[in-house]
């Protein structure tokens, strides 16, 4: 199982050594918060296939979790942090399914991948925003949201980027990509966050 993982564990204890990537202290504490919380979207994540893309990877998690329990799916950490950019650089070694990309969401290629994970990108109309013009159609994102999320709110943003309607599953919510990205998205770095779309 994933917590056995020598290389699970090794990232755990990079993560905690490494100033400015997690405020968890113990060892115990980073396997619940990064490791714990990560895991509770498989099931989702599983249920769509197809190559993972982790929007905003910070240090690595829900990606590095993901990859693996999913040894045959390949995971992209997309960060746009450089020296965030670099520790996933150097966790993706322990893990051939798993690349780490410097970039922004916004830059990248639309209806690409099978599934879009984030976790503490932003709020989830936003965080809709960035991953769904991602995902190709069939596809879904996996938001790691509390029971705050508001679903009509992530789901007016999903509806104008080609999602459909947003599910709780388990811990996490899950929009589904029913139609290709539109023209006009993604819009240009930064402006999901200063203009929402709900």
């Amino acid at each position: 199982m994933t917590g056995d993982d020598p290389r699970v564990e090794r990232w755990l204890r990079l993560l905690l050594s490494t100033p400015g990537l997690t405020s968890v202290a113990s060892l115990a504490e980073a396997r619940r918060v990064h490791l714990d919380s990560s895991l509770g979207g498989l099931e989702a994540v599983r249920a769509f296939g197809g190559p993972i893309v982790d929007v905003g990877a910070g240090g690595g998690a829900p990606g590095i979790p993901l990859a693996a329990a999913l040894p045959e799916c390949e995971v992209t950490l997309l960060e746009a942090n450089a020296r965030k950019c670099e520790f996933l650089e150097l966790v993706a070694r322990d893990f051939p399914n798993v690349r780490a990309l410097r970039g922004r969401a916004e830059e990248q290629a639309t209806d690409e991948y099978g599934v879009a994970v984030a976790k503490a990108l932003a709020s989830p109309p936003v965080a809709t925003e960035l991953c769904l013009p991602l995902v190709r159609p069939g596809g879904a994102v996996v938001l790691y949201a509390g029971p705050s999320a508001e679903l009509e709110r992530v789901g007016a943003a999903a509806a104008l980027v080609g999602g459909g309607r947003p599910e709780r599953c388990g811990g996490v919510l899950v929009i589904a990509k029913i139609s290709p990205t539109p023209a006009g998205f993604p819009r240009r770095p930064g402006m999901a966050k200063k203009r929402p779309l709900a």
